[in-house]
């Protein structure tokens, strides 16, 4: 999202209850897998945006190195400003821009393996969704835990009109636009353990999560 006026507009909205929920679904996978996070340990935020969720993590977690990765400039440009003006908040935090197709071509590792790798909303808007789980296995070992959740794919346009009045009745017009494109562009759970099993991760599970969601997760 390279767009400085989409990019103002995702820092201006309102996201707070879905950003919560994210990190809350995360904690519950975390103790039903019976695993905590230890003293030190990397988390990984891929496609970051403004870093709604990256500083969620740094709060929850702040004995972690959290690294919030984006390919977008302008994103990026405002997570990093509201890191500098709340910086004595999320000393552990911190950016970095990159491609995810960059991260998978460097021959050497560019980053250190992590503990944890997330994402939010962000397959839907890859050219090539594969990239999300090439730059997984790049930035993992064995032992990673994995939790990614992205819109999916209603089944008609009608569906996701419905959708779009339920969650986003009195949106800026640009959110409305994007919403709806985001919805089309989405993957579904079949598409998605398709592209598990052509990476090697089928073992990761799949599930939808209320009316518009899809949750992966699991280990490395």
């Amino acid at each position: 999202m390279d767009d400085h006026i989409q990019a103002l507009a995702y820092s201006e909205a309102d996201f707070s209850i879905g950003d919560q929920n994210f990190v809350e679904n995360l904690k519950a996978f975390l103790t039903k897998s019976d695993h905590t996070l230890s003293k030190d340990c990397f988390l990984i935020d891929l496609g970051c945006g403004p870093g709604n969720i990256t500083e969620r993590l740094a709060e929850t977690w702040p004995f972690a190195k959290v690294l919030g990765i984006d390919g977008s400039k302008p994103m990026l440009e405002i997570a990093k400003q509201r890191l500098h003006s709340s910086a004595s908040r999320f000393n552990n935090l911190s950016y970095q821009q990159q491609n995810l197709s960059d991260i998978t071509s460097q021959i050497e590792p560019c980053y250190s393996p992590a503990d944890l790798i997330v994402s939010n909303s962000l397959l839907h808007h890859l050219h090539d969704p594969m990239d999300l789980w090439r730059s997984v296995l790049s930035l993992s070992v064995p032992g990673t835990l994995i939790y990614h959740r992205d819109l999916r794919r209603p089944q008609s346009r009608d569906d996701a009109l419905v959708l779009q009045q339920k969650h986003l009745p009195s949106a800026p017009g640009i959110l409305i636009r994007d919403f709806l494109a985001s919805l089309h562009a989405a993957f579904t759970i079949a598409e998605v353990q398709i592209q598990l099993i052509d990476i090697g991760l089928q073992h990761l599970q799949i599930m939808e999560v209320e009316d518009r969601y899809l949750e992966v997760f699991g280990i490395v």
